[in-house]
């Protein structure tokens, strides 16, 4: 599976679980009693398969509608004084999508090809 942008599962109590970067291993007791996990982030998926649970990954492969849903950046405000927040990509600014691809050097290239796509979308589409 390559071009990830979004991995996480939907467990049965509802409990959502993502796993954002490589070796980001999470887990979640479910209040059935079943433990679930996801890890590898942008890299690769690893999860539990109890066979109950629900498959979020996104891939570049799927609708720009679901991608700039699913896709988000963590962002520290403009002046970058502010918490980590994450925003999705449809929440984003035009003018904070291209500050980013032009100013962040080891962007992941399935999110800058997510962020390119992105702008083109806002064109087409006068969003």
């Amino acid at each position: 599976m390559g071009n990830i942008i979004y991995n996480a599962l939907k467990t049965p109590d509802g409990t959502l679980i993502q796993s954002k970067h490589r070796h980001d291993y999470v887990t979640h007791m479910d209040a059935n009693g079943k433990e679930y996990m996801i890890d590898g982030g942008l890299d690769y998926v690893r999860c539990s398969a109890n066979g109950d649970e629900e498959h979020l990954t996104v891939t570049l492969d799927d609708s720009h509608e679901i991608v700039r849903e699913a896709c988000s950046w963590g962002t520290y405000g403009p002046k970058g004084d502010q918490p980590l927040t994450y925003k999705k990509l449809c929440d984003m600014d035009t003018d904070h999508i291209q500050g980013v691809l032009g100013n962040v050097k080891n962007i992941n290239p399935a999110i800058k090809s997510a962020m390119q796509i992105e702008l083109v979308y806002r064109n087409d589409n006068a969003v």
